[in-house]
């Protein structure tokens, strides 16, 4: 069945059907067909705490299983594992269902110290969107100041910020950052003739919008009944509503995050046509 591309080996005695589950299904998967056969004291941790927790994970992260141990000694990676050892407090392991995990702010660190810049911002941010209180996260970083990559950690904490409802807004605001262009508001609220609108961000003193359009979004946005057409119509109503009321609106996709000059030149052509307006 492997060989007809039926099912999917996730490790060695057990499959998925490749049709049915994305990534972060898959290794929740992984987890269930890994976990009955590690022994001692482990505890799910990193990319597969930070699954269980609902955040955004790189898919890269995704292919093993990651477990902390508290036993001290090194730890060690292997096809679909990657067990580390390291210090553990009562409070930063919880219990979720019949799994043990890292807590939701130890996760957050752990992972900050371990992958990228924008992926630490953007699982930090939905975390923070979440519920969780910021101040658990300053506790975790001042309880580990030696650890390695905690610096790295700390530095994208720094610009997490809970406001932000999906990874591509956080992913732009990332962006905004890097390239040196004014910060905006983040979920910033307009009265007009036809209701209150929010949008994504706002440069006030420019009065520029400007939104983040995923498809995850406007699936979102969908009322029962409707096509994605209908959306699209009533998006452009509430643009219009925004203009009315001095406001220009700017809008780019994910593809445009990985294109830095064109994005900036959206954002400033954005500026510019406000000026004008």
């Amino acid at each position: 069945m492997v060989r007809d591309n039926e099912l999917e080996r996730l490790r060695r005695g057990a499959y998925v059907d490749p049709e049915v589950l994305d990534q972060a299904a898959r290794h929740l998967r992984l987890i269930e067909a890994t976990i009955p056969q590690l022994s001692g004291d482990v505890i799910l941790s990193h990319a597969s705490a930070g699954v269980i927790h609902g955040l955004p994970v790189p898919e890269a992260l995704l292919g093993q299983v990651w477990v902390t141990g508290r036993s001290k000694g090194g730890g060690h990676s292997r096809p679909a594992l990657h067990e580390l050892k390291a210090a553990l407090r009562p409070g930063d392991v919880i219990g979720l269902g019949s799994l043990r995990v890292t807590s939701l702010a130890r996760t957050v660190v752990d992972l900050g110290r371990r992958q990228r810049f924008d992926d630490t911002v953007v699982a930090a941010d939905a975390a923070l969107h979440a519920g969780l209180d910021p101040s658990a996260l300053a506790e975790q970083l001042d309880a580990w100041p030696r650890r390695r990559g905690i610096g790295l950690a700390r530095k994208a904490l720094a610009m997490a910020d809970g406001r932000s409802e999906s990874p591509g807004e956080t992913r732009s605001r990332v962006l905004m950052w890097r390239l040196g262009l004014p910060a905006p508001t983040l979920q910033y609220e307009v009265q007009t003739a036809g209701g209150l609108f929010r949008s994504d961000f706002a440069w006030e003193d420019r009065r520029l919008l400007g939104e983040f359009d995923g498809r995850v979004k406007y699936c979102e946005l969908l009322r029962p009944g409707e096509r994605a057409e209908d959306v699209v119509m009533r998006e452009k109503h509430r643009e219009t509503l925004l203009r009315s009321e001095g406001w220009w609106v700017v809008r780019w996709v994910m593809a445009d995050l990985h294109d830095p000059v064109g994005f900036r030149r959206i954002i400033e052509t954005g500026f510019a046509n406000a000026l004008r307006s």
